[in-house]
């Protein structure tokens, strides 16, 4: 088990919910602001917290370095949810500057390839740095794209988009794999396969449409959380909610 997979484990001890920051229309100034009272406010709730691309790309190196440190004083790991897909050295200077800001893990697409995936995977480990992947995502169009039918690269028949990602994801050796909430029969299918091989992270909770205990009892590790805590009426309340559930109800 990789270093990431290790402090996940140790953070999951607490809480499987990962807080998806994902803040719409603040300034910068607020936006930090916001994201450090969120940590403070929610942090005992979580294990991990995760910033899409639109709260990183404002924030300069010092801010995100300062919600890192902050994070992790809390017991958290840190996902920089980026998507990240392109060539090999874009990849590399990427995530050089992710792990310089402090974060612990990217998210990246396996539409980059099997071996520039493996490359990354391999860079990312021998900082102690975690890599995940998308396998399908959670909102309602994702069908459209994760579920189309390919021909199998290797000759071997018709497979769902989806499945490729899997196979390459797990070849490559990452540490997570993202398949939405919304899709627990995937989340299923997915987890016989995985065999523990990495984990599964799921998002989608609630305001999309997924529901925790099914998504749990399918194979999910991780609940990665944002609209459904953000804009409940308590949202210390709601994240104490679902760091408590019970799978076996």
């Amino acid at each position: 088990m990789t270093c990431f997979r290790k402090r996940m484990e140790k953070a999951s001890a607490k809480s499987r919910i990962i807080l998806a920051n994902d803040l719409d229309d603040l300034n910068t100034g607020a936006l930090e602001k916001k994201t450090i009272s969120n940590i403070n406010r929610l942090g005992n709730n979580l294990c991990a917290i995760k910033f899409n691309f639109h709260v990183i790309l404002p924030l300069s190196e010092t801010s995100l370095s300062r919600i890192n440190r902050l994070a992790h004083r809390k017991g958290l790991q840190t996902i920089a949810d980026i998507k990240l897909n392109d060539i090999g050295n874009t990849n590399m200077m990427a995530v050089k500057r992710l792990w310089r800001c402090g974060f612990d893990a990217v998210i990246a697409n396996p539409i980059m390839g099997p071996e520039n995936l493996k490359e990354l995977v391999m860079s990312a480990h021998r900082d102690n740095h975690g890599v995940i992947t998308l396998v399908h995502m959670s909102h309602p169009a994702a069908k459209l794209g994760y579920g189309v039918e390919i021909r199998d690269p290797k000759g071997r028949g018709r497979k769902k988009l989806h499945d490729l990602f899997l196979k390459w994801s797990l070849a490559a050796k990452v540490d997570g794999i993202v398949v939405g909430a919304t899709v627990p029969q995937i989340i299923a299918e997915t987890c016989k396969t995985v065999k523990n091989k990495c984990d599964i992270y799921s998002p989608g909770v609630g305001t999309q449409g997924g529901d925790a205990i099914k998504a749990l009892k399918a194979g999910t590790r991780y609940l990665i959380v944002g609209r459904t805590i953000l804009n409940s009426e308590n949202p210390a309340s709601e994240a104490e909610r679902l760091q408590n559930l019970n799978i076996e109800s």
